[in-house]
Protein backbone atom coordinates (compact mmCIF):
# COMPACT_ATOMS: atom_id res chain seq x y z
CA UNK A 1 0.00 0.00 0.00
CA UNK A 2 1.30 3.34 -0.60
CA UNK A 3 1.31 6.19 1.22
CA UNK A 4 0.69 8.85 -1.98
CA UNK A 5 -2.53 8.89 -2.53
CA UNK A 6 -5.17 11.64 -2.16
CA UNK A 7 -8.40 11.92 -2.11
CA UNK A 8 -11.32 14.50 -2.57
CA UNK A 9 -11.87 16.22 1.13
CA UNK A 10 -14.38 13.58 3.25
CA UNK A 11 -17.29 12.55 1.97
CA UNK A 12 -16.36 13.25 -1.87
CA UNK A 13 -13.87 10.73 -2.36
CA UNK A 14 -14.40 8.56 -5.72
CA UNK A 15 -16.20 5.50 -6.27
CA UNK A 16 -17.48 4.43 -3.04
CA UNK A 17 -17.20 7.56 -1.91
CA UNK A 18 -14.63 7.20 1.88
CA UNK A 19 -15.09 9.58 3.58
CA UNK A 20 -11.44 10.10 5.02
CA UNK A 21 -8.65 10.52 3.10
CA UNK A 22 -6.15 8.81 5.56
CA UNK A 23 -6.59 5.66 7.60
CA UNK A 24 -4.28 5.14 11.13
CA UNK A 25 -4.05 2.03 12.01
CA UNK A 26 -2.23 0.36 15.50
CA UNK A 27 -0.55 -2.96 15.14
CA UNK A 28 -0.91 -5.64 17.64
CA UNK A 29 -4.39 -6.23 18.72
CA UNK A 30 -5.73 -3.74 15.86
CA UNK A 31 -4.55 -4.53 12.57
CA UNK A 32 -2.99 -8.63 13.20
CA UNK A 33 -4.65 -11.43 14.58
CA UNK A 34 -3.78 -13.20 17.71
CA UNK A 35 -1.61 -15.14 15.50
CA UNK A 36 0.34 -12.10 14.40
CA UNK A 37 -0.55 -12.47 11.00
CA UNK A 38 -3.36 -9.93 9.07
CA UNK A 39 -6.32 -11.67 7.55
CA UNK A 40 -7.11 -10.95 3.63
CA UNK A 41 -10.27 -10.07 4.27
CA UNK A 42 -8.54 -6.82 6.32
CA UNK A 43 -6.00 -7.17 3.36
CA UNK A 44 -9.24 -6.42 0.90
CA UNK A 45 -10.64 -3.87 2.98
CA UNK A 46 -7.63 -1.94 3.67
CA UNK A 47 -6.60 -2.35 -0.48
CA UNK A 48 -10.50 -0.87 -0.86
CA UNK A 49 -10.04 2.39 0.58
CA UNK A 50 -6.97 3.16 -0.44
CA UNK A 51 -7.68 2.37 -4.39
CA UNK A 52 -10.87 5.07 -3.18
CA UNK A 53 -7.83 7.60 -2.49
CA UNK A 54 -7.20 6.92 1.31
CA UNK A 55 -3.49 6.75 2.29
CA UNK A 56 -3.19 4.30 5.12
CA UNK A 57 -0.13 4.92 8.07
CA UNK A 58 1.13 2.15 10.74
CA UNK A 59 1.25 3.72 14.17
CA UNK A 60 2.28 1.19 16.41
CA UNK A 61 4.28 1.42 19.74
CA UNK A 62 7.00 -1.06 17.90
CA UNK A 63 10.38 0.36 16.86
CA UNK A 64 11.40 -0.22 13.82
CA UNK A 65 13.19 -3.22 13.59
CA UNK A 66 10.04 -4.75 15.63
CA UNK A 67 7.98 -3.65 12.96
CA UNK A 68 9.76 -3.66 9.77
CA UNK A 69 9.24 -7.40 8.73
CA UNK A 70 5.44 -7.34 9.37
CA UNK A 71 5.47 -4.01 6.91
CA UNK A 72 7.26 -6.16 4.46
CA UNK A 73 4.86 -9.17 4.45
CA UNK A 74 2.19 -6.87 4.38
CA UNK A 75 3.57 -5.11 0.90
CA UNK A 76 3.30 -1.74 3.05
CA UNK A 77 5.40 0.80 1.28
CA UNK A 78 4.03 3.76 2.73
CA UNK A 79 4.96 5.98 6.49
CA UNK A 80 4.96 4.11 9.20
CA UNK A 81 4.67 5.58 12.76
CA UNK A 82 6.72 3.60 15.18
CA UNK A 83 7.89 3.41 18.57
CA UNK A 84 4.78 4.98 20.48
CA UNK A 85 5.35 8.39 17.91
CA UNK A 86 9.36 8.69 18.42
CA UNK A 87 10.14 7.27 14.80
CA UNK A 88 8.61 7.78 11.72
CA UNK A 89 9.50 5.23 8.76
CA UNK A 90 9.78 5.11 5.66
CA UNK A 91 8.73 1.35 4.39
CA UNK A 92 9.07 1.48 0.67
CA UNK A 93 12.98 2.82 1.15
CA UNK A 94 13.61 1.11 4.96
CA UNK A 95 14.43 4.55 5.70
CA UNK A 96 14.47 6.52 8.97
CA UNK A 97 13.01 9.74 8.67
CA UNK A 98 12.34 10.86 11.82
CA UNK A 99 13.93 9.95 15.58
CA UNK A 100 13.14 11.03 18.84
CA UNK A 101 15.59 9.52 21.60
CA UNK A 102 15.37 9.21 25.60
CA UNK A 103 17.01 12.16 27.82
CA UNK A 104 18.74 8.86 29.41
CA UNK A 105 20.02 11.42 32.73
CA UNK A 106 16.17 12.16 33.03
CA UNK A 107 14.98 8.61 32.54
CA UNK A 108 17.47 7.34 34.88
CA UNK A 109 15.95 9.37 37.85
CA UNK A 110 12.55 8.21 36.68
CA UNK A 111 13.52 4.94 37.30
CA UNK A 112 14.65 5.71 40.83
CA UNK A 113 11.60 7.84 41.70
CA UNK A 114 9.52 4.86 40.50
CA UNK A 115 11.24 1.69 42.43
CA UNK A 116 11.33 4.21 45.72
CA UNK A 117 7.94 3.17 45.44
CA UNK A 118 7.04 -0.08 43.82
CA UNK A 119 10.37 -1.87 44.75
CA UNK A 120 12.90 -3.48 42.29
CA UNK A 121 11.34 -3.16 38.34
CA UNK A 122 12.25 -5.70 35.80
CA UNK A 123 13.68 -3.33 32.77
CA UNK A 124 13.98 -3.72 29.11
CA UNK A 125 15.31 -0.71 26.61
CA UNK A 126 14.94 -0.16 23.06
CA UNK A 127 17.89 1.12 21.38
CA UNK A 128 17.59 3.74 18.29
CA UNK A 129 18.09 3.30 15.07
CA UNK A 130 16.93 1.20 11.80
CA UNK A 131 18.76 -1.81 13.70
CA UNK A 132 18.66 -1.11 17.21
CA UNK A 133 18.44 -4.05 19.74
CA UNK A 134 16.21 -4.25 22.55
CA UNK A 135 18.25 -4.96 25.53
CA UNK A 136 16.22 -7.25 27.85
CA UNK A 137 17.33 -7.26 31.72
CA UNK A 138 16.90 -10.18 34.02
CA UNK A 139 13.40 -10.85 35.34
CA UNK A 140 11.90 -9.04 31.95
CA UNK A 141 9.44 -11.03 29.63
CA UNK A 142 9.23 -10.82 26.30
CA UNK A 143 5.58 -11.61 24.44
CA UNK A 144 6.56 -13.76 21.46
CA UNK A 145 9.45 -14.93 19.31
CA UNK A 146 10.63 -11.14 18.99
CA UNK A 147 14.17 -10.46 18.94
CA UNK A 148 15.96 -9.52 22.49
CA UNK A 149 19.15 -9.13 23.47
CA UNK A 150 19.78 -9.99 27.08
CA UNK A 151 21.55 -7.77 29.69
CA UNK A 152 23.02 -8.14 33.37
CA UNK A 153 25.31 -5.36 34.03
CA UNK A 154 23.06 -2.15 34.11
CA UNK A 155 25.71 0.04 32.88
CA UNK A 156 24.58 -1.62 29.25
CA UNK A 157 20.92 0.22 29.56
CA UNK A 158 21.95 3.69 28.82
CA UNK A 159 25.87 2.86 26.76
CA UNK A 160 23.36 4.36 24.09
CA UNK A 161 20.92 6.57 22.74
CA UNK A 162 17.28 4.79 23.89
CA UNK A 163 13.80 5.63 22.36
CA UNK A 164 11.98 4.16 25.19
CA UNK A 165 12.48 1.71 28.31
CA UNK A 166 10.17 -0.99 29.06
CA UNK A 167 9.40 -1.98 33.24
CA UNK A 168 7.34 -4.91 34.43
CA UNK A 169 7.16 -5.89 38.35
CA UNK A 170 7.13 -9.26 40.04
CA UNK A 171 3.73 -8.12 41.78
CA UNK A 172 1.35 -5.37 40.70
CA UNK A 173 -0.94 -5.40 37.13
CA UNK A 174 -0.46 -3.51 34.20
CA UNK A 175 -2.62 -1.02 35.44
CA UNK A 176 -1.45 -0.59 38.79
CA UNK A 177 1.74 -0.28 37.08
CA UNK A 178 1.30 2.57 35.06
CA UNK A 179 -0.47 4.29 37.43
CA UNK A 180 1.99 3.99 40.21
CA UNK A 181 4.88 5.23 37.34
CA UNK A 182 3.19 8.38 36.59
CA UNK A 183 2.50 9.30 40.31
CA UNK A 184 6.16 9.11 40.81
CA UNK A 185 7.72 10.13 37.80
CA UNK A 186 5.26 11.92 35.62
CA UNK A 187 6.99 15.10 35.50
CA UNK A 188 10.02 13.43 34.01
CA UNK A 189 9.01 10.75 31.26
CA UNK A 190 5.54 9.92 29.51
CA UNK A 191 4.38 6.51 30.10
CA UNK A 192 2.21 4.52 28.77
CA UNK A 193 0.50 1.03 28.76
CA UNK A 194 0.62 -0.81 25.59
CA UNK A 195 -0.06 -3.97 25.66
CA UNK A 196 0.10 -6.99 28.29
CA UNK A 197 3.07 -6.68 30.27
CA UNK A 198 4.15 -3.74 28.11
CA UNK A 199 4.30 -0.51 30.24
CA UNK A 200 6.92 1.91 28.83
CA UNK A 201 8.41 4.94 29.71
CA UNK A 202 8.96 7.58 26.87
CA UNK A 203 10.30 11.22 26.00
CA UNK A 204 8.00 13.56 28.38
CA UNK A 205 5.46 14.61 25.88
CA UNK A 206 5.68 12.42 23.18
CA UNK A 207 2.78 10.00 21.92
CA UNK A 208 1.65 8.35 18.73
CA UNK A 209 -0.60 12.01 18.31
CA UNK A 210 3.08 13.19 17.78
CA UNK A 211 4.30 10.66 15.49
CA UNK A 212 1.16 10.38 13.24
CA UNK A 213 0.59 14.24 12.87
CA UNK A 214 4.44 14.64 11.47
CA UNK A 215 3.89 11.59 8.95
CA UNK A 216 0.40 13.13 8.08
CA UNK A 217 1.54 16.59 7.51
CA UNK A 218 4.49 15.53 5.14
CA UNK A 219 0.98 13.63 3.01
CA UNK A 220 -0.82 17.07 3.22
CA UNK A 221 -2.97 15.39 5.22
CA UNK A 222 -5.14 16.86 8.63
CA UNK A 223 -6.46 15.61 11.50
CA UNK A 224 -9.94 16.30 10.32
CA UNK A 225 -8.94 14.20 7.11
CA UNK A 226 -8.20 10.99 9.76
CA UNK A 227 -9.79 7.61 11.52
CA UNK A 228 -8.13 5.47 13.88
CA UNK A 229 -8.32 2.09 15.32
CA UNK A 230 -6.23 0.75 18.43
CA UNK A 231 -6.96 -1.46 21.01
CA UNK A 232 -4.60 0.16 24.00
CA UNK A 233 -4.66 3.03 26.03
CA UNK A 234 -1.09 4.39 24.61
CA UNK A 235 -3.86 5.11 21.37
CA UNK A 236 -6.33 7.70 23.68
CA UNK A 237 -3.73 10.37 22.19
CA UNK A 238 -4.01 9.44 18.70
CA UNK A 239 -7.95 9.28 19.13
CA UNK A 240 -7.59 12.65 20.67
CA UNK A 241 -5.90 13.69 17.23
CA UNK A 242 -8.22 11.98 15.01
CA UNK A 243 -11.66 13.11 13.43
CA UNK A 244 -12.37 9.63 14.35
CA UNK A 245 -11.70 6.90 16.81
CA UNK A 246 -12.68 3.53 16.69
CA UNK A 247 -11.91 0.90 19.36
CA UNK A 248 -11.34 -3.21 18.81
CA UNK A 249 -13.89 -5.20 20.46
CA UNK A 250 -10.81 -6.74 22.74
CA UNK A 251 -9.75 -3.07 23.61
CA UNK A 252 -8.66 -1.82 27.01
CA UNK A 253 -11.66 -0.08 29.01
CA UNK A 254 -10.20 3.19 29.12
CA UNK A 255 -9.80 3.68 25.01
CA UNK A 256 -13.50 2.09 24.66
CA UNK A 257 -14.56 4.94 27.17
CA UNK A 258 -12.98 8.08 24.63
CA UNK A 259 -13.82 6.06 21.36
CA UNK A 260 -16.21 7.24 18.35
CA UNK A 261 -17.24 3.85 17.88
CA UNK A 262 -16.37 -0.09 18.88
CA UNK A 263 -15.77 -2.91 16.06
CA UNK A 264 -15.01 -6.20 15.98
CA UNK A 265 -12.41 -8.10 17.64
CA UNK A 266 -8.59 -8.15 16.15
CA UNK A 267 -9.48 -11.69 15.11
CA UNK A 268 -12.95 -11.15 13.84
CA UNK A 269 -11.97 -8.54 11.08
CA UNK A 270 -12.83 -5.22 13.34
CA UNK A 271 -10.84 -3.16 10.80
CA UNK A 272 -12.29 -4.75 8.00
CA UNK A 273 -16.21 -4.04 9.01
CA UNK A 274 -15.94 -0.68 9.60
CA UNK A 275 -13.55 0.06 6.32
CA UNK A 276 -16.50 -1.97 4.11
CA UNK A 277 -18.93 -0.08 5.76
CA UNK A 278 -17.51 2.97 4.96
CA UNK A 279 -16.50 1.97 1.24
CA UNK A 280 -19.79 0.42 0.27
Amino acid sequence: MSDTGTAAVPGTGSAGGFPYRLIATDLDGTLLRGDDTISQRTRDALAAATAAGAAHIVVTGRAVPWTRHILDDLGYDGLAVCGQGAQVYHAGEHRLLTSVTLDRQLAGVALAKIEAETGPLYLAASRDGLEGDVLVGPGYAVGGDLPAVPFTDASDLWSAPLNKIYIQHPTLSDDELAEAARSAAGGFVTVVMAGAGVVELLPLGLSKATGLSLAARRLGLRAADTIAFGDMPNDIPMFGWAARGVAMANAHEELKAVADEVTSTNDEDGIAVVLERLTA
